[in-house]
């Protein structure tokens, strides 16, 4: 699925409140930004068999108070397959677009780290959280200013 196609798919399934369907398309087109700066289509993510998505939290080597909240995304299910060290974890492909907009629902997340070159682990892209949010927050605002309606107001929490 091209990011064309996977962009109309999360708009179809975006629920259909009136609102949430007008947002949803008003916010792709940052997602589609930063998923043309990433090398796939599709990557693996590791999921509970409860379809909860497995956060890893890395610490800082000399500060060990720093920490990160993160997703790894793999180009392979042969490479995700590699990191997954329990039982109850599956590796299940999804298109990059649904990775970047579930970025902003899942709260305890600080960034996504993309493998981008299948069988080497040790290089990767990360998307950071914040870096999302700002990028959404500039395409919601032009949404916001572009909808004459009052009954089409963006809710606070949205991003």
């Amino acid at each position: 699925m091209d990011l064309e196609q996977q962009i109309q798919t999360l708009i179809k399934n975006a629920p259909e409140d009136g609102n949430t369907p007008k947002i949803v398309e008003a916010i792709t087109p940052a997602l589609k930004l930063l998923a043309q700066q990433l090398k796939h289509l599709q990557y693996y993510i590791l999921q509970t068999y409860t379809q909860n998505w497995v956060l890893t939290t890395l610490g800082h080597r000399s500060q060990s108070e720093l920490e990160k909240r993160v997703i790894y995304a793999f180009p392979t299910l042969k490479d995700a397959s590699s990191s997954i060290s329990e039982d109850n974890v599956v590796a299940t492909p999804m298109p990059v677009i649904h990775i970047l907009f579930q970025m902003i629902a899942i709260q305890p997340l600080d960034s996504l780290v993309f493998f981008e070159k299948p069988g080497d682990l040790t290089k990767a892209t990360e998307v950071k959280r914040e870096d999302v949010q700002k990028l959404i927050s500039i395409y919601l605002r032009q949404y916001q200013a572009s909808s004459s309606s009052n009954s089409s107001k963006i809710p606070p929490d949205i991003a």
